[in-house]
């Protein structure tokens, strides 16, 4: 006997293609420059001079990693590996789609082989279940919007802030080069002169070993966060420099990370401290403008070896003005990390919040 679903009282079940249609992006490269956000299936791209949609719309990859959507309200376009819908709102909130499809695991979905991939066929026939009363759908959405609102907008104030750090940085010790004449008391040094590597400490872990031990500590790769489990290396402030794989970005800048408390880390990625008067702020400062091209070893998998890295020439100014520096910027890390962990508690409230808003088991009032 077939299950029978618990749909929420006031709400219906449907599908993908009863709500929306779903359309094929297009290639860019034909297009010229403009103000028109160009989208893949990793997100932007460029900006192009002509709209391929002008409405509110949920992108879902086609291609790639097929569970990264995206929500727009403003006119764009979009490339061949990801899908936009046509939403009629009529009958369901975009938003609140968005919402809603983020609760379904879409590699469920995926009929590739070798790159995971989703059909229109198959998001047509997806069923999903919604309140009938399209106010119901705005309040949900609204609620969930208020957190993101609210997270974007500390993200914002963390560019800012690392921005006022980079002009202060640039406006002190930024006029002068290794080859130049220094002030009095400065010198040309390594960058090995004025760091602690802890990567003999790194650890790495398979994805069934972390399957295995699941918890709240993050566990670090080469450029971000890849899981959470229940023990931990390090306690304290790092900074995580990507050792191999993606270690440079598009500005021949190194993959950093700024990190504190208690955390794992794999190893890809070399783990520094400041010393000698250059604290982890100022360092992390410092290799935020490091041009790192002709350290890069490796043809197919690129890698910044330890050899390199501490090799690396900086200037290093007079005690006395790294010490007045650092006093300027700490304040403004520190904000950084206040921040920072009100947007890990305010997503992990959406998250939260998102399934139990999602399947009517929590209902907001009319």
């Amino acid at each position: 006997m077939s299950e029978v679903k618990n749909i929420p009282e006031g709400w219906v079940e449907t599908t993908l293609e009863a709500v929306a249609e779903i359309k094929y992006g297009k290639d860019h490269k034909h297009l010229k420059d403009g103000d028109i956000p160009c989208l893949g299936s990793g997100g932007f791209m460029r900006n192009v001079d002509q709209i391929l949609y002008d409405k509110p719309s949920v992108l879902i990859p086609r291609k790639g990693t097929i569970s990264n959507l995206f929500f727009i309200e403003q006119p764009f376009w979009t490339v061949d590996t990801l899908f936009y819908t046509k939403i009629d709102e009529s009958k369901i909130i975009p938003k609140y789609l968005y919402f809603k499809l983020k609760t379904i695991n879409l590699e469920n979905l995926n009929v590739g082989s070798a790159v995971p991939s989703l059909t229109t066929p198959v998001l047509n026939q997806l069923t999903i279940d919604i309140p009938k009363n399209i106010t119901e759908q705005q309040s949900i959405a609204a609620i969930l919007t208020s957190f993101d609102d609210k997270i974007e907008l500390l993200q914002a104030q963390n560019k800012t802030l690392e921005e006022m750090a980079q002009t202060i940085f640039t406006e002190w010790f930024g006029k002068y080069r290794v080859d130049d004449e220094l002030p009095e008391g400065w010198s040309v040094g390594k960058l090995g002169e004025v760091i602690e590597i802890y990567d003999s400490k790194r650890i790495p872990l398979s994805k069934q070993e972390r399957e295995e031990k699941k918890g709240d500590y993050p566990y670090y790769g080469a450029t971000s966060v890849m899981d959470y489990i229940d023990e931990y290396i390090f306690d304290g402030i790092y900074l995580l420099f990507a050792e191999d794989g993606s270690v440079i970005d598009t500005n021949g800048n190194p993959f950093l990370q700024y990190v504190w408390d208690k955390f794992w880390v794999n190893n890809h990625a070399h783990v520094l401290q400041g010393k000698n008067g250059f604290s982890t702020e100022i360092l992390y400062v410092i290799c935020k403008k490091m041009k790192v091209s002709e350290m890069i070893t490796g043809a197919v998998q690129l890698k910044i070896n330890q050899g390199n890295l501490i090799n690396f020439e900086i200037i290093i100014p007079e005690k006395s003005i790294l010490d007045k520096f650092n006093l300027i910027i700490q304040p403004i890390f520190s904000k950084i990390r206040a921040n920072t962990i009100e947007i890990q508690t305010l997503t992990k409230t959406r998250d939260t919040l998102l399934p139990r808003l999602m399947s009517g088991e929590m209902r907001v009032k009319m």
